[in-house]
């Protein structure tokens, strides 16, 4: 990495049920004025604007940052990665820091629709294609929503490999929600046993209903900035990056595994570049958001990201080595699961989580003296983006 890049401002908004929130602009501008005020700037010390959003037209991005910062005449860079769109954001942003640029900001926002997620163009070949076609050959196809029987699908193989109980994956919509009590910005606040998420209506084996991710609407932002600009605002010790990477599909994503489809390789050769690029091993990580959009794949991003060895996932749930007392506490902000997951805001809320723990502002959900935090956000077609922040 070249100059260092810092997280001086984030700001997001309380995610709301389809139909129930603001308009994608008014959501997108209360985040991004948020993370101005957070920041302590003037909307005009911004650069470049990288906008990401999954569902929209082509310049949603210009009206989200024309109301959030204003008709500045800055460069507004359009982003579409799939459930990564808010970390590809960033990872723009980030890449705009070391060529040069002094202030940036990236953002992320969706409003969506009620429903299990589908294709919006139906008159050309779907990027997903080939990802069906392995699901097909493996498992079949179903009437189950496509997303639910590719991740459940992964669990079910991981089930069949290492013989986990179903508890297991109920387990962690447990503690997601656990955690989302304390977290005012969550969509779902409140808590459920492992009884009654294994009672909710089965959605693809073994996924019950409350072990998917709801659609979701909201926004989040994050101002990023050179070491010369958080020192011209006399910011001591802000939140840095010290590593980040993004990868694509393998050859191996279109082997006959679910596991390997949903992105498993990805993320195990994410992970180890940004362990690598930082210098840190995944004991040294105190807080981690990763992509839980249904608890199977919170599961497999454990042992993907080298937070316990393969085959130990369940292991590592029954001991509690995934929440506060543990080895890791992850998704603190309730994740996927719980916070919710508007598809364009998802990686720059997890970034935002993460800034607020490492600065210590999380109230009742803070992790003890989190210094080093790691964030995991993964989009089928598919890419993966890591990563890692510090505060010294």
């Amino acid at each position: 990495m070249g100059r260092k890049v810092n997280v001086i401002g984030v700001g997001m908004v309380k995610f709301a049920k389809p139909g129930a929130s603001d308009e994608y602009d008014v959501m997108a501008a209360a985040a991004t004025k948020s993370a101005i005020a957070d920041a302590k700037i003037d909307p005009k010390q911004i650069e470049q604007a990288f906008v990401g959003y999954v569902y929209g037209d082509s310049t949603c991005g210009q009206r989200a940052v024309y109301a959030g910062v204003g008709l500045n005449g800055i460069p507004v860079v359009n982003v579409n990665n799939n459930c990564s769109t808010g970390s590809s954001a960033m990872f723009l942003a980030r890449q705009a820091i070391e060529a040069g640029a002094e202030c940036v900001l990236a953002l992320g926002f969706e409003k969506m629709e009620k429903g299990a997620l589908g294709s919006k163009f139906d008159d050309r070949t779907n990027p997903l294609e080939k990802f069906v076609e392995v699901m097909a050959r493996v498992q079949g196809f179903n009437q189950a929503p496509p997303a639910a029987q590719m991740f459940g699908g992964a669990g079910r193989e991981y089930r069949w490999k290492y013989g986990t109980k179903r508890e297991t994956f109920a387990k962690i919509a447990e503690k997601a929600r656990k955690h989302a009590t304390k977290n005012p910005y969550a969509l779902f606040n409140q808590a459920l046993s492992v009884e009654q998420i294994l009672a909710s209506d089965e959605v693809f084996d073994p996924l019950t209903r409350f072990q998917c991710c709801p659609p979701t609407c909201g926004a989040a932002a994050a101002i990023f900035c050179s070491d010369e600009f958080a020192k011209k605002l006399k910011i001591s010790k802000p939140v840095y990056i010290a590593a980040q990477a993004m990868t694509t599909d393998f050859p191996t994503s279109f082997e006959d595994s679910m596991i390997k489809m949903v992105g498993y390789d990805m993320a195990k050769a994410c992970a180890k570049q940004v362990y690598e690029k930082s210098g840190v091993s995944p004991e040294d990580v105190d807080v981690v958001e990763l992509h839980d959009c249904f608890t199977a794949n919170e599961l497999l991003t454990y042992e993907a990201i080298g937070l316990c060895k393969e085959g130990e996932a369940e292991k590592f749930i029954e001991a509690g080595d995934n929440t506060y007392g543990g080895k890791f506490v992850t998704n603190p902000s309730g994740g996927l699961l719980s916070k919710g997951h508007p598809l364009g805001a998802t990686g720059l809320a997890q970034c935002t989580e993460l800034v607020w723990q490492l600065r210590g502002q999380a109230e009742g959900r803070q992790v003890p003296d989190a210094k080093i935090a790691l964030q995991h956000n993964l989009g089928l077609g598919g890419a993966c983006v890591m990563t890692m922040y510090r505060r010294d």
